[in-house]
């Protein structure tokens, strides 16, 4: 017979419905974006939505991602034209996008020569053009600046130096023949479009030092010294390529066994004696770290290149030059007086030889051989 008892069936608890996952806060996503390291993929990410638009493109953020993963390089600029990066490297399609020609940026009128780059930063480029002018039957010496970005085709001509402006440090127009002008590093601080930059000019007495930022339509006067006030009782020849490091501008003294420096905390110049036998030589100060600077020089029949560091006594400020190695070149290598880089730092390894180069930063005897040269 069967049982009155009912089937007891088992007892099903009570399940939750399922939650959502937490959303991924702005602080997550900053993170995660830092970590992308391919800028073209970070690019399709900030073109998903509006928030990661905003957040890819505010300037701290291209800050951090700067500081995390650094520009790689583009190509190098020779006589010849513009060398890119070719395939496979990652810049390969930045490279051929652009253009290193400046034919984008108007020549002056009547001219048929070219613009000539001084420095790049921050994917902006310095260019210049000197060119003679008559007024009043007085033929007289123009100076053009133009920053440009290569990839935009965007330019901006800056204003010239007036002859009130050059009258108040005693300088002449004539002395714009012993003139440059360099990029100044923001820091990390400015936006994109934002620049600062210096021009300096010398005479057979005197060197003075001008400042433009992009905020200001108008040069203002940095500082100037005479030589005597460095100790440069000589006549000075002209000043080699302008090198920032740690926060100063280091300038080679050209013929003379002297460097010079402007610190850009205090504005003071001073002057650095080099080790022996620099006067002919070409020379590239670089950072050592822990605030300290050294130089690559490239001597005589430049069969070698020397590594020295600079030591400071901080205490009388008296400062001794150490060889730290001696680079010996191989049998067959060429050797270019400039090398145009695309990097802020320095970093060299090169695969095959290019015609005659010039530098974006003014790195002077770089050496390209059939092998790789890393130093």
């Amino acid at each position: 017979m069967a049982s009155g008892a009912g089937r007891i069936l088992p007892c099903l608890e009570a399940t939750e419905p399922e939650r959502p996952l937490p959303a991924l806060t702005s602080d997550l996503h900053e993170q995660i974006f830092l970590r992308v390291a391919s800028p073209t993929d970070l690019g399709r990410a900030s073109a998903a939505c509006v928030s990661f638009r905003r957040l890819i493109g505010d300037p701290a953020f291209l800050r951090r991602y700067r500081s995390i993963h650094p520009p790689l390089l583009l190509g190098f600029i020779s006589s010849a034209g513009f060398q890119p990066a070719e395939a496979p490297h990652p810049s390969a399609a930045v490279a051929r996008a652009a253009d290193f020609s400046f034919d984008f940026v108007p020549r002056p009128t009547g001219s048929n020569h070219h613009w000539h780059p001084c420095d790049v930063r921050d994917g902006l480029v310095l260019i210049d053009f000197r060119r003679f002018t008559e007024a009043d039957g007085e033929e007289r010496l123009s100076l053009d600046l133009v920053v440009c970005d290569p990839l935009s085709r965007g330019y901006l001509l800056l204003p010239p130096m007036t002859d009130d402006l050059l009258a108040s440090v005693e300088l002449q127009n004539q002395d714009m023949f012993n003139s440059g002008a360099s990029f100044i590093p923001s820091g990390g601080m400015e936006d994109e479009t934002s620049f600062s930059m210096m021009c300096w000019m010398h005479s057979d007495t005197k060197l003075v030092v001008f400042f433009f930022s992009s905020g200001s339509d108008h040069w203002t006067v940095g500082t100037s010294t005479s030589w005597d006030d460095l100790g440069l009782h000589e006549e000075i020849d002209s000043l080699g390529s302008c090198q920032c490091v740690y926060g100063c501008f280091y300038w080679k003294i050209n013929y003379a066994n002297k460097l010079l420096k402007l610190d850009m905390g205090s504005m003071e110049l001073s002057t650095y004696e080099l080790p022996p036998d620099h006067g002919d030589g070409d020379s590239v100060i670089v950072e050592a770290g822990e605030g300290q600077i050294a130089i690559f020089s490239q001597l005589g029949a430049a069969t070698s290149v020397e590594y020295y560091s600079l030591l400071q006594n901080s205490t009388d400020k008296s400062h001794e030059w150490h060889v730290k190695s001696i680079i010996p070149l191989p049998a067959q290598y060429t050797c270019f007086s400039h090398l145009r880089l695309s990097l802020s730092q320095l970093r060299w390894s090169v695969g095959k030889p290019f015609p005659s180069a010039m530098p974006l930063f003014w790195f002077p005897a770089i050496y390209v051989t059939e092998k790789n040269l890393r130093i």
